[in-house]
């Protein structure tokens, strides 16, 4: 089976290296749909010139694909990917994967009633080689059980180039919602958690009063029966950084730790993916950068059996699930 996709809404950037690495992973795109001249779209249509554009969704819903690859505006992706699934299609969603709980639980039937997949690509672990090294340092115990992460999702704003809906709580769901799910998807991931409790979360606009619906800065605290997390997400990520933000992860193991430098090691080494690993006999630095991205992979293996490897459908679901009950506690909702 060679598997067949289609880009549905291109408003994030994300769709780039959705597109990019489904294609590299051996997948055939069919064409694209958005709404729109969008900013993203000049970008796109520079990286995949050879991809041609359907009139109307319909007809992007009517194609015969087998899965559908959605980076929308986050309000609109959990109805699109529903519209998707009814078709006979899996989907891949840019995250957030919806913005509301009455969205979540309607994804949630439709996974139910349809039988298809619904997967998040959480980038900041799917598109990051040095997760995958850490993944498999994990699962081979050489940080003993992990006990605690502590994620940090700095973001540059870009002010200018923002679309309007950037600055729209309700269109973008909020900052928990959206950038922390990321690192929500890293806590339950390297502490082998299917459940969890929020049991802080806070977010605020430090620095950004004309936008007054814009969030800068967040944090959350989690805890469930394997360990605890700490998150903090904001978008003050300097100009003269040489990256849009200085991603990090710290895995703390009973018998060691792992801190991960995704994107910049600042004073450091050049290059991305910089994995620093401490134990009881090694204490190094390790570039990471040839690890690869297997999620992707994974999903064609999932769509043509059936299966789960990429990411069960319980952790997407939970993923989200946590981000939503952050951001309304957070808000006090």
């Amino acid at each position: 089976m060679s598997v067949k996709f289609v880009a549905i809404g291109l408003d994030h950037r994300h769709i780039f290296g959705m597109t990019q690495n489904m294609l590299d992973a051996g997948a055939q795109c069919l064409g694209f749909w958005t709404e729109g001249t969008l900013h993203s779209l000049e970008g796109f249509r520079k990286r995949f010139p050879h991809l041609t554009r359907f009139e109307t969704l319909d007809a992007a819903l009517a194609s015969g694909a087998d899965l559908a690859l959605i980076a929308a505006i986050p309000a609109d992706r959990a109805a699109l990917a529903i519209q998707c699934m009814q078709r006979g299609m899996d989907v891949m969603t840019d995250k957030p994967g919806c913005t509301t709980m009455a969205q979540l639980d309607d994804l949630r039937s439709t996974v139910r009633d349809t039988g298809r997949i619904w997967s998040i690509n959480f980038s900041e672990r799917f598109e990051v080689p040095a997760v995958t090294r850490a993944s498999t340092l994990v699962a081979e115990g050489a940080i003993g059980r992990v006990v605690h992460t502590a994620g940090l999702g700095p973001h540059r704003l870009n002010k200018e180039t923002r679309p309007d809906w950037f600055f729209d709580r309700g269109r973008y769901g909020g900052i928990l919602t959206d950038i922390a799910s990321h690192q929500i998807d890293q806590f339950l991931h390297f502490t082998g958690s299917t459940e969890a409790e929020v049991t802080h979360a806070f977010v605020a606009n430090h620095a950004n009063p004309a936008h007054p619906g814009l969030q800068d800065f967040g944090e959350i605290t989690l805890k469930s029966d394997q360990g605890t997390g700490s998150i903090r997400v904001d978008w003050y990520t300097p100009h003269a950084l040489p990256t849009w933000g200085d991603g990090r992860l710290t895995i703390l193991g009973t018998e060691g730790y792992i801190e991960l430098r995704k994107y910049v090691d600042v004073g450091g080494s050049a290059g991305t993916d910089h994995l620093i690993l401490v134990t009881g006999d090694r204490c190094e630095k390790i570039d990471a950068s040839d690890a690869g991205l297997p999620y992707f992979g994974q999903l064609l293996n999932d769509i043509e059996n059936r299966t789960e490897t990429a990411m069960t459908q319980a952790h997407c679901f939970k993923v989200m699930e946590l981000a939503l009950q952050a951001q309304a506690l957070a808000e006090g909702a």
